[in-house]
Parts: C-alpha cells; structure tokens; sequence
C-alpha cells in the first residue's frame, strides 16, 4: 500500500521548542508509554560528549513515568555511549534512520507496542519519517545547538523544512496551534 510522502513527513506533534518542552504532562495527553529519543541536536550540541545538567535532570522526571531509549545515526559507538552513560540510558548508535529496524528493537526493548512509543527528534527526513514508518506517535523539536556558536548553518534541516512545506505538511507547533485556534 502507497503511504504519500505528506503523511510520511507530518509530525504528530511539533513542540516548538527544545526537547525540554515535551512534559510528563503532553505524554499523557498523547497517550505515549515510552519514549525514543535522537541524540545530536535533539539532546546535545554535535559536538558534545557528555549530557548536560538540565538534560539529567529532564530525563530524570521523564524516566520516573516513562522508558527511554536513544537512537541515534551517529555511528561513533563511544561518543553516543559516553552521552547515554551519562544519563543512564540503554542506546543504540548508527541506526541508519529512517529505516524502521533499530527503532522496533528499541520499543521490543521496552516491551511496547510502537503505536504507544514517541520517536523525537529535531529532523523531518529521519526521525520523523522513521518514526511514521513505523507507526510511532512522532514529535519535532527544535535542535539544541553549542551556546558557543552563536550562529549555526542547518541547510539539510532547512531543505527538509522547506520541502516538506511545499508539500503541505504543517509544522505549526502545538502552542500556536492552539493561539490560532483560539482567535479565529
């Protein structure tokens, strides 16, 4: 069966902010039992080995509630493994997104359907596409990006925008979503 390209790239959910927007609170309005989660630029900086302190700390109070995993492209086994023993996270690196396979090992993992895991991450073509693939609850974030760099160039994540607009997906984020709703 022929899934259009609009319904493979539209997130569920677009938060409009950085992974720190998504709370205990929307996992349970989405009715999402665990969670997937990309690592560069969804969690850290590209160049970052370590989580930062308010990364430990959002984990923390998702994990009370909800498994997590990471999933990355990456294909630097130690450098995603120094970011998920830092956080105390089972990982998966050099996953090959959007293909669907390291994905459902990582909700069998969790022993949960796909339907009730999110993928999350910060890319259309990837993590979201991957995560439709499959049949997960999706959430674009915004990337994080090194504070050092005060100006970041992201020209595949700005194609992907761009195309996937044209196409018609809507990326309006949940907040202003709800603002539009609320002054037509």
């Amino acid at each position: 069966m022929f899934t259009p390209i609009i319904t493979l790239l539209q997130p569920n959910l677009v938060l409009g902010g950085t992974i720190f927007a998504l709370t205990p609170q929307i996992l349970k309005e989405n009715s999402i039992s665990g969670l997937i989660l990309d690592v560069d630029e969804t969690l850290v900086p590209f160049n970052q080995r370590e989580a930062s302190l308010e990364l430990q700390q959002w984990i923390a109070e998702i994990r009370q509630t909800t498994p997590i995993w990471l999933v990355s492209n990456n294909i630097s086994q130690s450098r995603i493994g120094n970011i998920a023993e830092s956080v105390d996270l089972p990982f998966i690196s050099a996953a090959k997104k959007p293909s669907r396979r390291k994905l459902r090992a990582a909700a069998a993992a969790m022993s949960l359907p796909v339907e009730k895991v999110a993928m999350v991450g910060d890319r259309l073509f990837t993590d979201v596409l991957a995560g439709n693939r499959l049949g997960m609850f999706t959430i674009l974030v915004e990337p994080i990006i090194d504070p050092l760099i005060a100006f970041r160039s992201h020209p595949i994540r700005d194609f992907e925008i761009w195309f996937s607009k044209q196409i018609g997906v809507s990326l309006i984020a949940e907040s202003d979503d709800a603002t539009k709703s609320n002054n037509s």
